[in-house]
């Protein structure tokens, strides 16, 4: 069966303001979600990279190529409807945080990780009142409660848009304090990235790489570079 996509028709893809930020206008059409709800953004430059989009489309509309519009209209269709429990559902990461669980050998591994999260349980603990435990193996370690709910305080307080991008920056690296360290200035994303791979880093250097497997680490690290991009536009 043939899936219908919309084509150009446009000339001139244009950020205009709006009453609560700013839309984008396809010659003199506003781009509306697939809810058919007004794309307004909170930003002029968020507007901008979402019209660049527009203005680079050839022939049918890719979605799949149009990042940012598609994370804007998540969320204003997805996250803003249920923003509690997106928040709740990220700030369960908190309770079992991927640089709180540490391998019980060998000790190479035992040490490359204490070297690379180590500081970063330091930070979440000073800069943001919210100590962490780390524990070796995979049993679950119950977390203070007041940490929890100072780290789900710090969640709630982003924007929809913000946590639309916080959303990806989290789940793509299983970590909470990463996704944090990243937004507030503590690490770049393209350092950020490693650290959430140590593990998977460690595993290729005693046996090799899987060619599907580095593809899907691309396409993952690309994503995560991405949502970083989206939170910066953010303002």
């Amino acid at each position: 069966m043939n899936t219908w996509a919309a084509r150009r028709f446009w000339t001139t893809a244009r950020v205009l303001a709006a009453d609560d930020g700013f839309a984008v206008h396809l010659d003199d059409r506003p781009v509306r979600t697939p809810a058919k709800v007004p794309l307004i953004l909170p930003t002029e430059g968020l507007a901008q990279a979402i019209a660049d989009e527009w203005q680079g489309v050839e022939g049918k509309v890719n979605p799949a190529v149009m990042p940012f519009t598609r994370m804007a209209n998540s969320a204003i269709d997805k996250v803003t409807p249920q923003f509690d429990a997106v928040v709740a559902m990220l700030a369960d990461y908190g309770g079992s945080d991927l640089i709180c669980y540490r391998a019980e050998g060998p000790e190479s591994l035992v040490r490359r990780q204490a070297d690379a999260w180590d500081p970063l349980l330091d930070w979440v603990s000073t800069a943001l009142n919210a100590p962490l435990d780390a524990t070796s193996g995979i049993m679950h370690r119950a977390q203070p409660k007041a940490s929890l709910q100072t780290l789900h305080r710090v969640v709630q307080g982003l924007t929809p848009f913000q946590l639309t991008a916080f959303h990806d920056l989290v789940a793509i690296s299983g970590s909470l304090v990463l996704a944090l360290a990243v937004t507030r200035g503590r690490l770049t994303a393209e350092a950020a990235w490693p650290l959430s791979r140590i593990d998977e880093a460690w595993q290729i250097e005693e046996w090799g790489e899987d060619e599907e497997a580095a593809e899907m680490a691309a396409a993952k690290h690309a994503d995560f570079l991405q949502a970083d991009r989206f939170y910066a536009l953010c303002g």
